[in-house]
């Protein structure tokens, strides 16, 4: 190994990183896709259905769908959304040695890319990568709100759950890119109102007029019939969930509650070991030079937070939830940081030994999970 890599345990961490990451992907593959393969089934045969976007565009393309394609399509977004945030961040923070620690702490959490590499396939990537797109984007006209729009009803149309996952934090890069740069103006403030209301009822139609109006044997065999294996019916057996009222959701979320709760305290150790991320974001929002805009980015953070806690009691898929959520602060991170400032936050320190200690530890853990931690 280089010996620069020795002298400089941050860069070491990287490549410990990529080492982990190619651990995940190995075993990732070896997984059967329940969940993400029957996605790329469904689509609008039977009218406008919830959770069918990706499966009525794949459907454009290919009448049969064979199992690799979810690697294939989860490989890729999982590529785009790795690749624009070294963008991102390189246009941010840049790669100076002073925030190597700040980028381990972000691109190496077992929260972030780790996590999606383990969950490869489902639909929680895309709303990281729409939002991460709209991080990148100039937001200096009215456009910028309606493109975000649309970003959040494409999400929306994957799975109404991103209203509460990753729409939200959506919502606050257009504050605080838009509308506190540009200031609020009569035109864009009517199209955010309207944008929210147009995608309330959009929700509000997946959601309790999504469902599928023919009986669950008709709709398996129609994904049966689109299956390039017809023989592996075990992958049809989450086909339920496109049945399943939320009453009966958040019964079986209460039901495993117990149970689930007693991964509450990993979660909060994982956090923790996030400290010197957490400090850094709060050192950015005190040193903004603008009182009201600390105000609005304390707000913000509270409101996406509330946001996953409704989650939380309406589906059980923990280990998913606490990961996006550190994600959207990640993402919230970067635009604070375009914010006009009074001083300089000081970068995590590189030299510290208990913020080492966390970095290597961050590091090693390969993944949080999809249910419970691991």
């Amino acid at each position: 190994m280089n010996l620069r890599l020795w002298e400089n345990p941050w860069r070491l961490t990287l490549a410990v990183n990529a080492a982990v990451l190619a651990g995940v992907f190995l075993h990732k593959i070896t997984l059967q896709p329940y969940v993400p393969y029957i996605h790329l089934l469904v689509d609008y045969h039977f009218g406008f259905t919830k959770r069918a976007l990706i499966g009525a565009i794949v459907s454009l393309f290919t009448a049969k769908v064979p199992v690799w394609l979810v690697f294939v399509l989860g490989g890729a977004a999982w590529l785009i959304t790795a690749g624009l945030f070294v963008q991102l961040f390189r246009r941010t923070f840049g790669f100076e040695q002073k925030h190597l620690p700040l980028f381990v702490f972000m691109a190496g959490s077992p929260f972030f890319l780790k996590n999606f590499m383990h969950t490869l396939g489902h639909f929680d990537i895309y709303g990281c990568l729409l939002a991460i797109g709209l991080l990148l984007i100039p937001a200096r006209s009215v456009a910028y709100v309606l493109l975000a729009a649309l970003f959040s009803a494409i999400l929306v149309l994957i799975h109404h759950i991103h209203l509460l996952m990753y729409v939200p934090t959506i919502a606050v890069i257009v504050v605080l890119r838009h509308y506190l740069a540009s200031g609020m103006n009569r035109q864009n403030l009517a199209v955010g109102f309207a944008s929210l209301i147009g995608l309330g009822a959009l929700f509000i139609a997946a959601q309790f007029y999504g469902t599928v109006p023919v009986s669950e044997a008709e709709f398996v065999a129609h994904l049966g019939s689109r299956m390039a294996d017809p023989s592996r019916t075990n992958l049809l057996s989450f086909g339920y969930i496109w049945y399943q009222p939320l009453a009966k959701e958040i019964s079986d979320t209460w039901q495993r509650l117990p149970h689930n709760l007693l991964g509450v305290p990993v979660f909060a150790l994982l956090i923790w070991l996030h400290t010197p991320l957490w400090r850094y974001l709060r050192n950015l929002i005190a040193a903004l030079s603008v009182d009201a805009h600390r105000r609005i980015v304390t707000a913000a953070i509270i409101i996406v937070s509330l946001g996953y806690l409704v989650m939380f009691a309406i589906v059980f898929d923990y280990s998913r939830w606490v990961s996006n959520w550190a994600v959207c602060l990640m993402l919230i991170l970067h635009a604070v940081k375009a914010l006009p400032a009074a001083k300089e936050a000081a970068p995590i320190k590189a030299d510290n030994r208990k913020t080492l200690v966390f970095g290597w530890i961050v590091t090693l853990i390969p993944r949080v999970g999809i249910v419970r931690p691991f």
